[in-house]
């Protein structure tokens, strides 16, 4: 029987697996690589889940409303599964935007007709980021506090602290990798960006089994601005976690779901998802590198040989090809 969808709602989520054969063999791996391939959603990332899941949750909260404007701040991806939600429900979006984004993103937002703001252009933002060395919490509740608290008819998503971002992860990311691998995963990598995958996801899983193992990936120290190094070429979408002071954490980042961090550069990053492309054809971003990276080094681990692996591959590469992340 025919099915028909009448929304790109109804085409989020149920993202393949697969596992990197070619990979496996060409690295000698005593582990099976399972890749979920995230860029199926219907705007090429895992955030088309929680832009859904925010919108639709706060529908039901009554906190958006027809006439309404959504309002986010991202780094990319966000911000595009927020705009084709938005222009399929009939909203107007706004997103300020973390300026060293590839320009297709910006270029994706506009096209779904959304407001794209860079946050060196708004005064508010720039202060604080100058003054707290990019703290991108600080800057997001001066930014609520002294701007968007100010208006009218609008709902800002705040995806590093709504709930419904990591409960949509708790509710398919999680259950369709249990039931892809029928129970059959030892291992969950996944980044931790602001925490609602790996938070989520990991919470399902271990709920099923509590002796999957999570494996959360944050920034290497070279991939992080410091005094010596203060414009370093960052992995998009990874956040640090541990380290930094709490109020600068996600609250959607469950500190008590990961039984290991794993710390990745920006050049491994880039080296796994070079590699990929040619070993098994897919194309993926610098975030999705980092998880392979950080998996091929855990499946390499004596204690690992047998086991499964699963990764989660955040988004597409197709969104990279201005960036370093393809010139060899």
């Amino acid at each position: 029987m025919g099915k028909i969808n009448k929304s790109i709602t109804e085409l989020v989520g149920k993202t393949p697996i697969l596992e990197l054969t070619n990979y496996e063999k060409k690295h000698d791996l005593k582990a099976k690589i399972l890749v979920k391939l995230e860029y199926f959603n219907p705007n090429q990332s895992i955030k088309d889940r929680i832009a859904l899941s925010m919108i639709e949750d706060a529908e039901k909260k009554g906190l958006l409303k027809p006439g309404y404007t959504i309002v986010e701040t991202t780094s990319g991806n966000t911000g595009i599964g927020l705009a084709a939600i938005a222009a399929s429900k009939g909203y107007k979006f706004r997103v300020y935007v973390q300026d060293n984004v590839s320009k297709e993103r910006f270029q994706v937002i506009k096209a779904f007709g959304g407001e794209t703001i860079k946050l060196s252009e708004n005064p508010v933002i720039k202060e604080v980021l100058e003054k707290t060395n990019g703290d991108f919490v600080a800057a997001i509740a001066e930014l609520r506090e002294k701007v968007l608290s100010k208006e009218e008819n609008i709902y800002f998503v705040d995806q590093t602290a709504n709930p419904a971002n990591p409960a949509i992860h708790e509710q398919t990311t999680g259950p369709e990798i249990w039931e892809d691998t029928d129970g059959n995963v030892d291992i969950l990598v996944a980044n931790v960006g602001t925490g609602g995958t790996v938070s989520g996801t990991g919470r399902f899983l271990k709920k099923q089994n509590p002796n999957i193992k999570v494996v959360a990936i944050q920034p290497g120290p070279n991939s992080l601005p410091s005094d010596e190094n203060p414009s370093p070429e960052e992995i998009t979408g990874v956040h640090p976690f541990e380290g930094v002071p709490v109020e600068r954490v996600p609250a959607t980042m469950d500190l008590s779901i990961y039984d290991e961090k794993y710390e990745v550069e920006t050049s491994e990053a880039f080296q796994a998802a070079r590699e990929v492309a040619k070993s098994d054809g897919i194309l993926i971003g610098t975030s999705s590198g980092a998880a392979i990276y950080a998996a091929t080094q855990i499946a390499k681990r004596e204690e690992n040989a047998g086991k499964t692996i699963v990764a989660v591959l955040p988004d597409t590469g197709l969104r990279y090809l201005s960036t370093p992340l393809f010139e060899e």
